[in-house]
């Protein structure tokens, strides 16, 4: 039996990727006060955006409930015996323990693995993807569970923002707080560090922070994957696929978006590279 793949949607894997590789998403809550959508399910990433930049209500986001991965589990165990489930990072929100707690609440015999991708956003999306190809391949859950924690430190993010606000009131600031107090002045250079928020570096105008991105892309030896998500700037985000592209023309490099309950953390200009290679 084929292994089977589970994450949850903050990997932002296009739903048709997920389709075509067998990757099963659960789709993490945004709240607008009283109301509340599934990611990428009752809210595209578009109508989120305008809801953001035009609501006076600030978004909040869960995970939903054990039952919600419990039904993913058991549904799957009918095709399977062996499940993987790469969550994003624990030190982030809460999907790999109620991934892990779902376990034993399963009707279903079925062996299930639930691993810590410490990685959000498309670097997760990428070490996901690269486990379902493996799976589909025909390699087993030791041998998926293996090849996704050789990866996990293979694969790195940078994020470029016009403001922390939505990572402050979020409580994701992580080590990235210490740039609260120059945001105004700066457009800052986040990655994913450890598992939480970490700064790379601040630069004085976003062509600079956009410069910066293509330069970390560069930096890498060899590539396995790549993507270029943006939220609301979509040219933008064209233009450095060009760019990069440039210099690594054979290479797939994935276009995306940031989904809402990642857009509710980062806000409405972020764009970031994922890769998942090796540096030089």
């Amino acid at each position: 039996m084929v292994v089977k793949i589970v994450t949850d949607s903050l990997g932002d894997i296009p739903s048709e990727l997920a389709k075509e590789l067998g990757i099963t998403v659960i789709p993490l809550h945004v709240h607008f006060g009283a109301q509340t959508f599934r990611d990428g399910v009752d809210l595209t990433a578009e109508r989120f955006y305008d809801k953001l930049v035009h609501s006076k209500i600030f978004p909040t986001t869960t995970v939903p409930s054990p039952a919600v991965f419990v039904n993913a589990y058991d549904k799957l165990a009918e095709e399977t015996d062996e499940i993987a489930v790469i969550a994003f990072s624990r030190k982030l929100g809460a999907s790999y323990d109620t991934a892990v707690e779902a376990k034993g609440l399963m009707k279903g015999k079925c062996r299930v693995e639930v691993i810590d991708s410490r990685l959000a956003i498309m670097a997760q999306g990428l070490v996901v993807m690269a486990a379902a190809k493996a799976a589909k391949d025909g390699a087993k859950l030791d041998e998926v569970i293996s090849l996704t924690r050789r990866n996990i430190p293979r694969a790195d993010v940078r994020m470029v923002f016009d403001t922390l606000e939505y990572l402050s009131r979020g409580g994701r600031i992580g080590k990235a707080r210490t740039f609260l107090s120059s945001v105004l002045r700066v457009n800052p250079v986040l990655g994913i560090r450890g598992g939480e928020v970490y700064p790379f570096a601040r630069e004085h105008s976003r062509t600079k922070a956009v410069d910066y991105l293509y330069h970390f892309a560069t930096g890498f030896s060899s590539i396995e994957g790549m993507a270029v998500e943006d939220a609301t700037t979509p040219d933008e985000a064209d233009e450095l696929v060009e760019r990069i592209r440039s210099k690594f023309p054979q290479e797939t490099i994935y276009r995306t978006k940031c989904g809402s309950v990642v857009g509710a953390h980062v806000g409405p200009h972020v764009l970031a590279v994922s890769i998942l290679g090796d540096k030089g």
